[in-house]
């Protein structure tokens, strides 16, 4: 059975191989390669990064396996920002890419934050996931870190708005 759950300490391993995995697909990089570009600090200690910034860490398990990723962290003020929104291969074009991010669009709307951000790294690479967001309601903008991204979206979020959220067996 698929599920999301927030994240727990035992699946650290498995979550940081699930964004390693999937940006050497991408890129066709080694391990290496992907790390010196990303050395994935934010799994050290994913507790204080995500969950002690007013910000949430989930996993898309099936059973007990996790096979996908999906973060919100504070960034700034009123504006979180989107992070980690990784998924295996098996996984994608089901509908549970959408369904992580509107859990996490959901979250941040619980938590009063007014912007939400994103960066993706390489729009011809990542063409698939640039159209969700923009499904989603995000939009571009100019570049607002100095991470090694070369796209850059914001979605402002309604006041004390909730997202009904689809149960998975909807969006499988």
């Amino acid at each position: 059975m698929i599920t999301i759950q927030p994240f727990q300490p035992r699946q650290q391993q498995a979550a940081r191989q699930v964004v390693l995995t999937v940006c050497q697909e991408l890129w066709g990089a080694s391990e290496e390669f992907v790390l010196q570009h990303d050395p994935l600090s934010d799994f050290d200690d994913i507790e204080n990064y995500y969950f002690n910034q007013n910000g949430v860490f989930f996993v898309l398990l099936d059973g007990e396996r996790v096979v996908g990723t999906g973060g919100i962290r504070h960034w700034r003020e009123n504006i979180c920002e989107l992070k980690r929104l990784w998924f295996l291969k098996d996984y994608r074009g089901q509908g549970l890419g959408r369904l992580m991010a509107q859990h996490l669009i959901e979250f941040a709307n619980t938590k009063g934050y007014q912007h939400i951000r994103l960066d993706v790294y390489d729009a011809e690479k990542q063409t698939q996931a640039i159209k969700l967001y923009q499904q989603l309601g995000f939009y571009f903008i100019e570049r607002y870190n100095n991470g090694p991204c070369t796209v850059f979206m914001e979605k402002v979020l309604e006041e004390n708005a909730s997202i009904p959220l689809p149960s998975l067996k909807q969006a499988a």
